[in-house]
């Protein structure tokens, strides 16, 4: 192997690791301190790195949360899809409707709401953020059919995976000022006995 090669390689692996920290400090940032104070430079010092290294790797704020969101929904995806592999023998529609309530919950969950909130009063963010959400929400979509193992071809199921997403959307909303999780306990469980009697 040529030297510049070797020397092209550890370079690739930092700047893997330098857009991975901002792609990461990015959500907690948006998060914690919502779109307005979630500059570049800001999440760029979270991250530890240089404002112009943020800004190689983003040239706007837009390109940094879009794909911050884009980041985040993929690893999540892909993790309940491994956790689906690892446990399906042992997982119920209960254990599934809560793996779905979590996805809106948490700092994720907060980060888009936080860009969602900004994109209803700024056009311009706005139609950037309507065309990833519509691609986030069909991923999102097809992981669910896949956890629930069913056929969205059935009359009512597709329907029906598009209300649980919008049930957990709620319950996150609602879960964001007071901890609401003994509520969001029992319509776990009701909301499973209904996936399973209306998919299975």
């Amino acid at each position: 192997m040529s030297t510049a090669v070797e020397a092209r390689e550890p370079q690739q692996d930092r700047s893997r690791a330098t857009r991975a920290r901002l792609l990461e400090s990015a959500i907690t940032c948006l998060a914690d301190l919502g779109w307005s104070a979630s500059t570049v430079a800001v999440v760029a010092e979270h991250a530890g790195v240089s404002r112009g290294a943020a800004q190689h790797h983003f040239p706007t704020r837009e390109a940094l949360f879009m794909a911050a969101l884009e980041h985040v929904t993929r690893q999540r995806g892909e993790e309940m899809r491994r956790e689906l592999g690892e446990r399906r023998s042992e997982m119920d529609t209960r254990a599934i409707v809560d793996l779905v309530f979590d996805l809106f919950s948490g700092t994720f969950f907060r980060a888009a709401l936080m860009l969602w909130v900004a994109a209803a009063s700024e056009p311009q963010l706005r139609d950037q953020v309507v065309p990833l959400e519509a691609r986030i929400g069909r991923e999102i979509h097809r992981v669910v059919v896949d956890l629930l193992g069913v056929d969205e071809h059935v009359p009512g199921v597709r329907e029906t995976v598009q209300a649980t997403l919008d049930l957990a959307r709620g319950l996150g909303l609602a879960n964001l000022l007071t901890d609401d999780s003994h509520r969001r306990t029992r319509i776990a469980q009701q909301w499973a006995e209904v996936l399973d009697a209306t998919l299975r």
